[in-house]
């Protein structure tokens, strides 16, 4: 990796930083903590808000008719969704451990929380439920398959990607064979670190 590329990453660190310490200014201007699971408003707020709801009657007669003829089609995507939890979980859980790959943490990704507002309605916490539950899902896949593909093909592509994983930067350029055994058993040792850093206790044999 040349050092314009190490530049490059640092400056995303630093801006991800810099975005966490926004998102937490914002969470105290809109007046609510994190209490473990649960986020909980000022009083005033939750008053504020409830004020806010839009009854179902006005809330079916304000929606497009699209919205409404698409909704089974969309809740139909959840058994699929649910399938796809289910295999990749079982994946890592058999063979990150076997690999030396820190599992992915399920509920960093997989949050469902939104429905807890009290301005939205029913039918709209149940779709702020699935939206959170599939996105998350859907993220939560991905970081399985960017640690999966950094141990097994740590290898650029040859076209360009739109918004590539967090882990693909480091990645052996494409065509680059000489050097490539080596940088994809440094691509390994990183995530064998990667687990030792998450639990250090951990034996590797």
């Amino acid at each position: 990796m040349n050092e314009e590329i190490r530049k490059l990453l640092a400056q995303i660190t630093e801006l991800e930083d810099e975005l966490h310490k926004a998102i937490q200014e914002q969470q105290v201007e809109l007046r609510y903590v994190i209490d473990g699971t649960k986020v909980r408003f000022e009083e005033n707020i939750r008053n504020a808000h409830r004020q806010l709801k839009t009854g179902y009657l006005r809330w079916i007669r304000q929606s497009q008719p699209r919205n409404v003829i698409t909704a089974p089609i969309i809740y139909s995507l959840i058994f699929p969704f649910v399938l796809i939890d289910i295999c990749v979980s079982l994946y890592q859980a058999i063979c990150f451990p076997l690999y030396r790959v820190p599992k992915v943490s399920r509920s960093m990704y997989v949050i469902v929380d939104r429905q807890s507002l009290n301005y939205l309605n029913s039918i709209e916490k149940l779709n702020c439920i699935y939206c959170g539950y599939v996105g998350g899902v859907i993220a939560y896949t991905r970081e399985v398959a960017a640690r999966s593909e950094q141990y097994w093909c740590p290898i650029k592509h040859s076209r360009k990607i739109l918004d590539p994983h967090r882990r693909y930067a480091r990645f052996a350029d494409y065509g680059e064979g000489e050097g490539y055994i080596e940088i994809m058993n440094r691509m390994r040792a990183e995530l064998e670190a990667e687990l030792r850093s998450e639990d250090p206790d951990n034996e590797l044999s």
